[in-house]
């Protein structure tokens, strides 16, 4: 069964369009609006091997958290939906990258228990046009909408870019660790039953 997902979500601030591959080839077609974002997301999907569609018209002249917040929102639901019943897969994932000088830790359970923790503090305000109080909210919105317990650690780090970049990259790792089919799981990693 093919694990992938299309949502599209319409509201007054953003109209977003997104269709998300677990098993892809890293492939990315991305308009946000927001050059720094596109580029995170690029990274997200070649190094997860995700395939990844996301069209967003959003309401930038405000500025840019409404676009950010709600495509995290959107990829979450993209997320769980692909991942489907959770049946056979490792469930929990663990990275830990290098991005220059930072280092960048980020371990995630697809519990189906919301929970968002970081304590990743950026020493400039902006990357481009991208706010980078945005990377916090992102990971929020996209932690609850996917029922996912997500962790990140920045262990170094002196550059915005680097330690964005690092973050977005760590995360797909781990997500593509916690969703890797494992043939001994022949239910769900749980003593539950279910997830």
């Amino acid at each position: 069964m093919e694990r992938k997902a299309s949502i599209t979500r319409t509201t007054k601030e953003t109209d977003i369009s997104l269709t998300f591959a677990l098993d892809g080839s890293g492939n990315a077609q991305l308009s946000t609006g927001i050059g720094f974002f596109d580029h995170m997301l690029d990274g997200f999907a070649r190094h997860g091997l995700f395939d990844l569609t996301c069209q967003v018209k959003g309401d930038l002249w405000v500025d840019c958290h409404h676009t950010i917040e709600d495509t995290g929102i959107v990829l979450g639901q993209a997320i769980r939906q692909a991942v489907g019943d959770k049946r056979g897969i490792a469930r929990y994932g663990t990275c830990i990258l290098p991005m220059d000088e930072a280092l960048v830790l980020c371990s995630l359970d697809l519990s189906g228990r919301p929970y968002y923790v970081s304590d990743a503090e950026f020493p400039t305000q902006q990357i481009g046009d991208f706010d980078t109080q945005m990377i916090r909210e992102f990971f929020y919105a996209l932690s609850y909408s996917a029922a996912m317990n997500l962790h990140f650690r920045m262990l170094s780090g002196s550059n915005s870019h680097h330690m964005a970049e690092g973050m977005f990259k760590a995360f797909a790792k781990a997500l593509d660790m916690a969703v890797a089919k494992d043939p001994r799981i022949q239910d769900v990693l749980s003593t539950k039953g279910s997830l």
